[in-house]
């Protein structure tokens, strides 16, 4: 990646984040950490990777998304105002009655979002719907599925990645947010998924461990991916739940769902922009 899409995605990246943050800001209270800790992945997939076209959101053959973390969706709300899915004023509606902005991404209210979550480990079964639908249908689409790392203790999680496995879908890059932590405490102690890359190999998937918040490893991860056929592929992401906002990143698990107060968001904010 040269130097200035570099700059380019960094720069989006942080736009993403502070919108992010004034989004949970506003209600006050909201899933920030495991949200921020996605942005840079899907400042990667949005304006970089993924064929999709905010003028023809439902265009069958554009690349599918799935947000299977679904208490994320303000990171991903985010990035689809900020390419005009839908007006960014509406950021302000966040959880609020009658918004299309759900605390987790419903695809019946949302434009742009492809599979509706909240209920944790059924997003991958779904993506692999999907990616089969497309094998099935013979078209180009590829699909991307972005599970947490304490969702991925789900039984449901491990049935769909030996089927995927199993069925060889090249076209299905499941990504997981490896920020080692969940709701209540670190994810290795409560009930650890370790060792990911030789459970990911064993299950037959093309698997893949790297930064992400590294702009360049995602990047050549996701290239390699979608070049490798014949395997599904599982992109290991380690991560820092609440990556690019100190005062969140420091709280360690307790960002996992936190109260935001109009100075710190406004702050931030500002600060960013100065």
């Amino acid at each position: 990646m040269n130097s200035e899409k570099l700059q380019s995605l960094q720069s989006k990246a942080l736009d993403i984040r502070k919108l992010t943050v004034e989004m949970i800001g506003r209600l006050g209270v909201g899933h920030i950490g495991g949200a921020l800790s996605i942005v840079d992945l899907l400042t990667v997939l949005y304006y970089d990777i993924a064929n999709v076209d905010p003028s023809n959101p439902k265009n069958p053959d554009r690349d599918r998304i799935v947000l299977s973390k679904g208490h994320a969706g303000p990171a991903l709300y985010s990035v689809l105002a900020d390419k005009g899915y839908f007006p960014l004023e509406e950021i302000k509606t966040l959880n609020q009655p009658g918004t299309n902005l759900p605390s987790h991404c419903d695809m019946n209210k949302t434009v742009g979002i492809d599979m509706t979550a909240g209920s944790l480990g059924q997003g991958l079964s779904c993506a692999i719907g999907m990616a089969l639908a497309a094998k099935i249908d013979k078209k180009d689409y590829k699909v991307f599925c972005i599970m947490g790392d304490g969702e991925s203790q789900e039984g449901q999680v491990w049935e769909a990645l030996m089927y995927a496995g199993n069925m060889g879908l090249d076209n299905l890059v499941i990504f997981i947010d490896n920020n080692g932590m969940q709701i209540d405490g670190m994810t290795k102690d409560i009930n650890s998924i370790e060792p990911l890359t030789e459970k990911g190999n064993a299950f037959n998937l093309h698997t893949q461990r790297i930064n992400g918040h590294d702009f360049d490893a995602l990047e050549n991860a996701i290239n390699t991916a979608l070049d490798t056929k014949g395997k599904c592929s599982l992109i290991i992401m380690d991560t820092v739940k609440g990556y690019g906002v100190e005062w969140v990143s420091s709280k360690g698990y307790g960002c996992h769902s936190m109260s935001i107060t109009e100075e710190q968001w406004r702050n931030f904010c500002q600060k960013e922009r100065d």
